[in-house]
């Protein structure tokens, strides 16, 4: 299989094997009007197997996300056919409209526009509390 060298954009890499589709769907990578290539269940001598996403433009990226639905993921920044930064995620301290509060009382739940917004409590069982009503969220 051969996908192009990149001039301009990103290559996320290290994904769990499985999750690319996941980070493809909440990037809105299907909207765009650039290349985008996915590559599932790549071979890998550390993690067995893992998932590759090649997008050929630079975009506002989200970098919190990423960080939130695989916390092990490599960003590598590519700009005139070199990389020029390389990014190693870890879960965000908080995370602002990725997840919904749950609690149908908590405010965020009730005022439009108002985003949901959640902070990391518990690293080692990444566990994150809503910011307004304490509630709990486990990561995916």
């Amino acid at each position: 299989m051969i996908i192009g060298q990149l001039k301009d954009g990103y290559v996320l890499d290290h994904i769990t094997a499985g999750r690319g589709m996941e980070i493809y769907d909440l990037l809105g990578l299907g909207e765009l009007d650039c290349s985008v290539a996915m590559i599932k269940n790549a071979e890998s001598p550390k993690m067995g197997l893992k998932d590759i996403i090649k997008i050929g433009r630079l975009i506002d990226l989200d970098f919190s996300v990423l960080g939130y639905v695989d916390p092990g993921i490599t960003v590598d920044i590519i700009r005139d056919g070199k990389r020029v930064e390389k990014k190693r995620l870890t879960l965000p301290e908080r995370l602002y409209g990725v997840i919904r509060c749950r609690n149908p009382r908590c405010i965020s739940s009730t005022e439009q526009g108002l985003a949901h917004e959640f902070r990391l409590t518990d690293r080692e069982n990444q566990i994150y509390r809503c910011v307004y009503c304490d509630s709990l969220a486990r990561r995916r």
